[in-house]
């Protein structure tokens, strides 16, 4: 309880000189009222060694307490002098040190300040983080001398910043004009927020000229920082919908199947990829974090498996009858959502990102790229040239586009049209499989899943032009990034309509979408 890890003291550790831990500042940080005490320990965490820092720390784990003048240090139920760390008797009387909350909040700003000396560089930027906005002139001389000894530039751009917030506040002109020069450069929107506030304090003229100006840099960087946020996130939208649509772009583009149970295919594999994770987490627990490598191959198997069984139980006899194929695929579709709610429950289920999938790449002060949304747009990429060439470059392909485009003649030439079309469905299937093994991964899975996708894929599919991966593709990334672009002018139901609205318009003038099928296939 007093030290969380028992190499904090050796990665805080000052290099150079630092004072000893005196009497006098124990008494200070530890008696009196909350601003005296927190000067004190102002005082004390900008020179400490490792005794302050250990008594700072036991402050902020509630390990300390006092009988009449003497402080001590309670760790295992044994007490110590917190200058000389000999072990002490208890007094009876002894009562704990009552820490209020601005107290606490000093604590803990102290104790991320003194990190930002520490040896390990997460460390380090997990501290400028939570001093991120820091205003106190007291923390200044430990912020210079962390600035002065990193060596990464892009922790050493924060500290510059940090540094540069702290100056605003200085009495002397010159230091404030310097800190809004410095800040004028930096794109974290908390910069933002310091200049706003410091600009309705300042009067003098010039100081006041400076800082709008900084602050006139400062929006224009986040501004940019909006866009290429607002752009991923249309990429990563458009990259769920790709994963989404390419099942269909086969049993709809390619096969002509109305399926409006692709939804719970992708459902399946999603709920695959959870039963996956728990195998994993029972019986192979030390490679937990490459359960997903598995749990691809099972939720296509498993998606591609139930296609096969609905196309050779259903849909092959209601091949060019489509209202029946909408009708009849709709039901299954609430069949199978029942049955998963036998199975799991009708409450969402979580599945976990593997290691090496949580965080992300900080770009920007106000742009971050997970690291899961950028797997799953390289995962569809790589699906997509996987399709493109099993539908162009295989035997199965060839037979699938024969059969699709022409099926008398293909029977006549030797293909057996019946298995072609269970191994296309079931094709289209699996990959509805892989769209929920990807979907899983950036949200909870749940027995209706697939309900907030199939309605877009079907759009995707349509818009793209029946039967053309490349339109797919298109589609899937315009619609994604128009959607992301309008929610942030109009709000998420606004631009859903407003893309609805303009998708009907362009099939208005368009009806065989951004690419139109040539050839007899067209007249078919």
């Amino acid at each position: 309880m007093l030290i969380r890890h028992l190499f904090l003291i050796a990665t805080l550790f000052i290099a150079g000189h630092a004072h000893a831990l005196s009497a006098d500042e124990v008494k200070g940080i530890t008696f009196g009222d909350v601003e005296a005490r927190v000067a004190a320990l102002n005082k004390a965490a900008s020179d400490a060694d490792e005794k302050t820092v250990a008594f700072i720390q036991a402050l902020s784990d509630d390990a300390v307490k006092t009988s009449g003048d003497k402080v001590f240090v309670v760790k295992d139920e044994k007490a110590f002098d917190p200058i000389t760390g000999v072990g002490q008797p208890l007094p009876t009387d002894a009562e704990d040190v009552i820490n209020p909350n601005l107290m606490r909040s000093e604590l803990d700003n102290a104790l991320a300040a003194l990190k930002l000396l520490s040896k390990d560089e997460k460390v380090r930027a997990g501290a400028i983080k939570t001093l991120a906005g820091e205003s106190d002139e007291a923390r200044l001389p430990l912020i210079e001398k962390a600035y002065a000894a990193e060596t990464v530039p892009a922790l050493k751009s924060q500290l510059e910043v940090m540094r540069a917030a702290i100056l605003l506040g200085s009495r002397d002109k010159a230091k404030r004009l310097e800190a809004a020069a410095l800040l004028s450069a930096s794109n974290d929107p908390a910069t933002k927020t310091v200049l706003i506030q410091r600009l309705s304090s300042e009067e003098d003229a010039d100081v006041k000229v400076a800082l709008k100006a900084a602050l006139a840099k400062v929006e224009a960087s986040l501004a940019w920082g909006d866009k290429l946020g607002a752009m991923f996130s249309g990429i990563s939208l458009g990259s769920i919908l790709l994963l989404v649509a390419l099942g269909l772009a086969i049993t709809y583009g390619l096969m002509g199947v109305i399926n409006m149970a692709h939804g719970e295919l992708m459902m399946i594999g999603a709920y695959a990829t959870y039963v996956v994770q728990g195998l994993f987490q029972k019986y192979l627990p030390g490679a937990f974090d490459w359960y997903l490598l598995a749990a691809v191959p099972v939720a296509f198997m498993a998606s591609a498996l139930m296609g096969a069984l609905l196309e050779r139980s259903v849909i092959r006899f209601l091949y060019g009858r489509p209202l029946e194929t909408l009708l009849a695929t709709w039901g299954i579709s609430l069949m199978l959502q029942q049955l998963v709610r036998s199975m799991f429950g009708a409450q969402n289920v979580g599945v976990e990102n593997p290691v090496w999938m949580s965080g992300g790449v900080q770009v920007l002060g106000n742009l971050s790229l997970p690291y899961n949304r950028l797997v799953i747009i390289a995962f569809a990429v790589a699906v997509l040239l996987g399709v493109a060439w099993l539908i162009s470059q295989t035997r199965l392909g060839l037979f699938v586009r024969g059969v699709t485009q022409n099926r008398p003649i293909a029977s006549c030439m030797g293909v057996n049209t019946a298995r072609i079309d269970t191994y296309a469905f079931a094709l289209g299937s699996g990959i509805a499989g892989l769209a929920g093994c990807a979907l899983s991964q950036v949200g909870n899975v749940g027995p209706d899943l697939g309900q907030g996708y199939i309605v877009d894929a079907f759009m995707v599919v349509v818009l793209g032009g029946v039967g053309q991966l490349a339109g797919t593709v298109y589609a899937a990334m315009g619609l994604g990034i128009l959607n992301k672009f309008l929610e942030g002018w109009t709000g998420a139901v606004l631009a859903k309509i407003a893309v609805l609205v303009l998708i009907i318009v362009f099939i208005q003038k368009r009806p065989q979408g951004i690419f139109a099928m040539k050839g007899r296939s067209a007249e078919a």
